[in-house]
């Protein structure tokens, strides 16, 4: 495989689970030879159908993909918190070195619902979550980014909502909306400074909860599945490879784009 990205270092957030799309990004990203250093938040995961998993196997798996001489780092944090995607910044800086690559995987899940049922906690929740640290570790990124370092990427997750409805997940759609509305306005903000900002909706991917037993009936998920003209659901693999290539300098004209990678998936 190609590494175009030895001696670049990149922030992945999000990387807690194996079969998350923050990790099979990080995954990614160290097969092209890129330093890492990787977030988690791994008691969002305890607390959902999925379950999570152990950390110690999941940055053996990442050490498993580093080329020689790359480095791994990483560090737990809960990126609601205000001055958190900062200190994330901060600590990346501070154990890596300058920074090349920011990819702002991270999400949450659950805690949502239709208009009639959510609640202000609830979207404000989301929101923290979803957008606000998103912007606040951008910005942090942006600040360190050094002006004569060329090759600046910043990757943003956005989902369906501009693709059709969303029902019962107002909140995390009103969020991830909010990004893909603000990606052209950043990005020109970034550009400037030698920073390509471009956002990705991967489609329906399988990190788990599409699996059998996961609270969707057999009939849905056939349904759902047949909806893909290759006759199955994405896999983390799938925006990991396109996030691969918009970090790399083959994208470097691509600039503030909400980039939709579904597979044909039909609504």
């Amino acid at each position: 495989m190609r590494q175009p990205l030895i001696g670049r270092t990149a922030v992945v957030t999000g990387v807690s689970r194996r079969r998350g799309i923050g990790a099979a990004v990080a995954r990614r990203l160290a097969d092209m030879g890129a330093n890492l250093v990787v977030h988690h938040h791994r008691a969002h995961d305890v607390a959902q159908p999925w379950g999570a998993d152990d950390l110690d196997d999941v940055l053996a798996d990442l050490h498993g993909h580093l080329v020689p001489g790359a480095h791994l780092h990483d560090i737990a944090a809960d990126l609601t918190e205000q001055d958190a995607p900062r200190s994330l910044i901060e600590y990346a800086l501070d154990v890596a070195g300058p920074l090349d690559i920011l990819v702002c995987v991270h999400a949450r899940s659950g805690g949502d619902g239709s208009l009639a049922e959510i609640t202000a906690e609830e979207l404000d929740g989301h929101w923290a979550a979803d957008a606000r640290s998103v912007l606040l570790a951008t910005q942090a990124f942006a600040q360190a980014h050094e002006p004569d370092r060329a090759g600046g990427r910043v990757v943003w997750m956005t989902s369906g909502q501009q693709q059709g409805p969303m029902p019962g997940e107002v909140a995390y759609a009103a969020a991830k909306a909010a990004l893909a509305g603000v990606t052209r306005t950043v990005a020109d903000e970034l550009v400037e400074q030698g920073i390509v900002l471009n956002t990705v909706n991967p489609g329906p991917v399988n990190t788990g909860f599409l699996d059998p037993g996961q609270g969707i009936d057999d009939a849905t998920l056939a349904s759902l599945k047949r909806r893909f003209p290759s006759g199955r659901f994405g896999v983390p693999e799938d925006p990991a490879r396109l996030i691969g290539w918009l970090v790399s300098d083959d994208a470097e004209w691509v600039v503030g784009q909400v980039i939709d990678s579904e597979g044909g998936f039909r609504r």
